[in-house]
C-alpha cells in the first residue's frame, strides 16, 4: 500500500456533523431533549387541574369525557413531576372506574337501582374531586377511597 492512498474500511475518526463543533452530531431524527422538571406551583396546578377538571368535564359531556382530562395531563406532564404523575394516575383511574359504573347503570335503570348507582357516584365524584384537587394542591398525592387501578 501507498501513503497516498487512504487505507480500506470505516474512518477511524469520523469527520465532524455539519455546522457542529467539536465533530458533534445533532440527536436522530424525532429524539426530544429531556424536559426540565416542573416548579412546586407549576405541579400543584397540573395535579389538582387532573382531579377538577372531570367535574367540569361531567357537566358539559353528560360523564362521557371526564377521562380524557387525566388522561392528556398525565401523558403531557408524568416524566416532569411526581406530583402530577401521581395524582394524574389515580384521577385517570377513578374516571375509568366511573365510566364502568356509569355503564353498568344503564341496564340497572330498567330495574330503578341504575338511578340510585348512578346517582351515587355522581355525587361521590363531585366530593372526592374536590377532595382531590384540595389534597393536590397543597402538594400531597391523593388516593380515591374507591377506584380500580388499570393504570399503575
Amino acid at each position: 500500500m501507498t501513503e497516498n492512498q487512504p487505507p480500506y474500511g470505516p474512518p477511524s475518526n469520523p469527520p465532524p456533523g455539519p455546522g457542529q463543533p467539536g465533530g458533534q452530531y445533532p440527536p436522530p431524527y424525532g429524539a426530544y431533549p429531556q424536559r426540565p422538571p416542573m416548579f412546586e406551583r407549576d405541579a400543584r396546578l397540573w395535579a389538582s387541574a387532573a382531579h377538577w377538571v372531570p367535574l367540569a368535564l361531567m357537566a358539559l359531556s353528560a360523564g362521557t369525557l371526564m377521562w380524557a382530562a387525566p388522561l392528556v395531563i398525565w401523558l403531557m406532564h408524568r416524566d416532569r413531576s411526581w406530583l402530577v404523575d401521581v395524582n394524574a394516575k389515580e384521577a385517570l383511574n377513578f374516571q375509568i372506574t366511573l365510566v364502568i359504573v356509569y355503564l353498568i347503570s344503564i341496564p340497572l335503570m330498567f330495574v330503578f337501582v341504575g338511578f340510585l348507582t348512578l346517582a351515587a357516584a355522581g355525587i361521590l365524584a363531585i366530593v372526592w374531586g374536590i377532595q382531590g384537587a384540595l389534597a393536590a394542591n397543597r402538594g400531597e398525592a391523593y388516593r380515591y377511597p374507591i377506584s380500580i387501578r388499570f393504570v399503575k
